[in-house]
């Protein structure tokens, strides 16, 4: 409308960045991985009239299977066309989009001419009537409406050239779309033709397979039946020839089986006899016997069983363990009260104890290997599970003296060390060394079966008690498999040997 200069445009579109670039490349996703197209011959709309024939003789079936796995993967990866099409759509509809806008912005350029126009005739309309400063000001006005103008002319000119470039834009993604299809379609008959030929191979492989299993199956019931049928003939003539003495053969047979069991019957009660009548002869000429069950978690008491025995606790008493490869007798140092509570070192074990009175020196020796306690075993794998673990204990003796208090201490055992204290006093903490000990308590008592002798290093000695018997063997068991891990043997006085 008005005299002007265009000025450089650039394009500017929301989809596609400030320049429109002049090549469009194929996306990287899509992948062609075979060299060669497949043979086959097509019609038209890409039908295919003759698949080519392969040689029966081919190469094994195994080998076959692999190719045409691979050739469906290969199939697979090229119907990723469809993904490019589907991008070529969307481009498309986005610039149909920025079409439609620079319609409208075009619509509400001729508006914008339009006021501008009746503005500027209002006002030259009103300077023809003014004067002085009133004048001046319209004519500031005129100018400004005249440089508005001249910017929308600019940005007319900018909309005209974005509009270009969106039409050819938008040309050239209808022509890549179409393309796009028409490689999906074509793509699309090949897979569906190389579908059909690796069917066919499957049904191949198939009816080979079964014609295999039948012949198969046939030889083996064919195999079967031939056995069944000599078995039945070797049965007849051994019915036909031999039958009275194969059944008196059964009959002896079955009369020796009653006569062994009967036997066996007599047997065991004699034996059972025997042993009974040694139990109470040896009962007769014995002074002391055990009283308590022979097992972990149990104390073993001495006591005397005739009135020409001696009290037990004015004896001298020196409780020992059997070796387990040979019959050599082991001091239990510390061990002599008529009262002794078994540790797991002793489970497996033959325990013998010496008793001396009036120069008479008596042995009584357990009726077999002391047996492991019930449920032990669950509570330490539960203990196990814990990276520390804490019991409460009360000491009951410190470095071989009588410990007056009766209050609640916790006994940690650690992977590294074990600590003795209660709350934020503690009494001693030690890492796992040669120097310390830990075992059950020998010097007896009723809680004896509760109590753990500690030295935590030379000089500085506890006896504690634990709230259970379980927890006291499950300390010493816990104690043990920690200082094994850091290569120290943890056992009593002079057990090192038998860990």
């Amino acid at each position: 409308m008005y005299g002007h200069k265009l000025g450089p445009m650039t394009k500017v579109s929301p989809e596609f960045g400030d320049e429109v670039p002049a090549v469009w490349s194929v996306s990287a996703d899509v992948s062609f991985k075979s060299n060669q197209f497949p043979k086959y011959k097509l019609g038209p709309d890409n039908h295919v009239l003759e698949e080519i024939k392969e040689d029966i003789k081919g190469p094994p079936l195994k080998e076959v299977v692999v190719q045409e796995t691979n050739q469906l993967k290969e199939q697979h990866e090229r119907l990723s066309v469809r993904d490019l099409a589907s991008k070529f759509d969307k481009n498309l509809a986005a610039a149909a989009k920025l079409s439609d806008e620079a319609k409208l912005r075009e619509v509400a350029s001729l508006d914008g001419h339009v006021l501008l126009k009746k503005l500027r005739d209002a006002l030259e309309y009103l300077r023809g009537r003014l004067a002085g400063q009133n004048k001046e000001d319209v004519e500031k006005a005129i100018s400004m409406v005249e440089a508005l103008a001249v910017k929308l002319t600019q940005k007319e000119g900018e909309l005209i050239q974005e509009k270009f470039e969106v039409k050819k834009l938008v040309n050239f993604l209808k022509q890549a779309s179409e393309d796009a299809k028409k490689l999906v379609n074509q793509e699309k008959s090949f897979a569906c033709a190389e579908i059909e030929s690796a069917r066919a191979v499957v049904r191949r492989i198939g009816e080979a397979l079964e014609e295999q299993e039948r012949n198969q199956s046939s030889g083996k019931q064919q195999e079967l039946e031939g056995l069944i049928e000599e078995v039945q003939e070797a049965r007849r003539i051994k019915i036909k020839h031999q039958p009275i003495k194969v059944m008196e053969m059964e009959h002896e047979l079955q009369e020796l089986r009653l006569q062994i069991r009967e036997k066996c019957i007599v047997s065991v009660k004699l034996q059972n006899e025997l042993q009974m009548s040694r139990k109470a002869e040896d009962n007769s000429n014995q002074l002391y016997e055990f009283s308590g069950s022979q097992s972990l978690c149990s104390i073993l008491r001495i006591q005397s069983c005739s009135n020409e025995a001696a009290e037990p606790a004015k004896c001298s008493v020196q409780w020992y363990r059997l070796s387990s490869q040979s019959s050599r007798r082991e001091p239990i140092l510390g061990a002599k009260k008529c009262v002794y509570a078994p540790e797991p070192i002793d489970v497996g074990r033959v325990l013998q104890v010496d008793i001396v009175s009036n120069d008479q020196k008596i042995c009584l020796t357990t009726d077999g290997p002391i047996d492991k306690a019930v449920n032990l075993a669950g509570y330490v794998e539960t203990l196990l599970r814990k990276p520390n673990n804490d019991f409460n204990v009360v000491i009951s003796q410190m470095n071989e003296r009588n410990y007056s208090s009766q209050s609640v201490h916790l006994f940690h055992v650690g992977k590294t060390r074990i600590k003795l204290g209660r709350g934020w006093i503690t009494k001693a903490r030690e890492s796992y060394s040669k120097s310390m000990q830990l075992c059950g308590f020998r010097g007896g008592g009723n809680s004896a079966a509760k109590s753990l002798f500690w030295q935590a290093r030379k000089g500085q000695s506890f006896v504690v008690v634990f709230e259970s018997e379980n927890e006291r063997n499950g300390a010493l068991i816990l104690a043990r498999k920690y200082a094994s891990d850091c290569n120290v043997s943890l056992a009593g006085p002079d057990d090192d040997a038998l860990l």
